[in-house]
């Protein structure tokens, strides 16, 4: 068997680890999947009829939405991971000879499935409280393409964040900063709303151009500017977690 196809098939074994793992744990798939649609109902129920977007709010808030459902999901990968580096778990990994590339891709892979059925729910809620796309089968692939590749890029840097923390709480935590960020965005209210400071740093973080791509790929109507923006960012972050992941597994593993 070559190296390659050795690789893929130990990745297939991680996966199935960590979806056992995942679904054994209410509390993991509460915050990935549930809490995001309580943000939800919400923001949308509650505090909605506050805000003046120019459109109906459920059509507002739910590309944010989405990428908030994907950063709820990445504390407790970031916790799997530390968890199993501290307790020998890889090590065990490493005497089997169990390709190392396979370990980290399979809680990247975990992650991305964890993260598509909370947009899933996210998306299905939102039709059940009126949401009214106007995107095309070619916009819908471009919000699940760019989803996917977000996922992608934070899973990494999660990662290496649970990899380089002391422990399991502290990883979770190092997380919190991401789950924020959408808050500190135009995911809720548009960013030129916004006081002095709050307003400049809602228009350059990264999930900002993010969530601009996918509410106009939802409209029908995307910006060629944020897209370019949201890959590049989506891009960046990958390689920075990827470098850091790698070179943190290899020191500590």
């Amino acid at each position: 068997m070559s190296s390659l196809s050795t690789a893929m098939a130990d990745s297939v074994i991680m996966l199935r680890r960590n979806l056992k793992h995942t679904l054994r744990n209410p509390l993991v798939l509460f915050n990935a999947v549930l809490f995001p649609i309580v943000i939800m109902l919400m923001f949308v129920k509650v505090l909605g009829g506050a805000f003046s977007v120019g459109e109906e709010y459920i059509d507002y808030v739910t590309p944010g939405l989405l990428v908030m459902a994907v950063s709820y999901g990445l504390g407790s990968t970031a916790a799997a991971v530390n968890d199993d580096m501290r307790k020998g778990v890889i090590n065990r990994f490493k005497a089997m000879d169990v390709s190392r590339g396979a370990v980290l891709t399979g809680q990247v892979v975990v992650t991305t499935v964890r993260c598509l059925v909370a947009c899933t729910a996210i998306v299905g809620v939102a039709f059940a409280m009126g949401f009214d796309p106007e995107a095309s089968a070619l916009d819908w692939l471009g919000v699940l393409g760019l989803v996917v590749l977000l996922t992608f890029a934070t899973s990494w840097l999660t990662i290496a964040l649970g990899l380089a923390a002391k422990t399991a709480e502290s990883a979770g935590l190092a997380t919190v900063p991401l789950i924020m960020l959408p808050f500190l965005s135009s995911a809720f209210v548009p960013a030129d709303t916004m006081g002095a400071g709050a307003r400049q740093f809602a228009e350059y973080q990264p999930f900002t151009p993010i969530i601009e791509t996918l509410r106009g790929l939802l409209a029908g109507d995307p910006s060629s500017g944020d897209a370019i923006a949201a890959v590049a960012w989506c891009v960046g972050l990958t390689l920075l977690g990827y470098v850091w992941a790698v070179s943190t597994f290899k020191k500590r593993a």
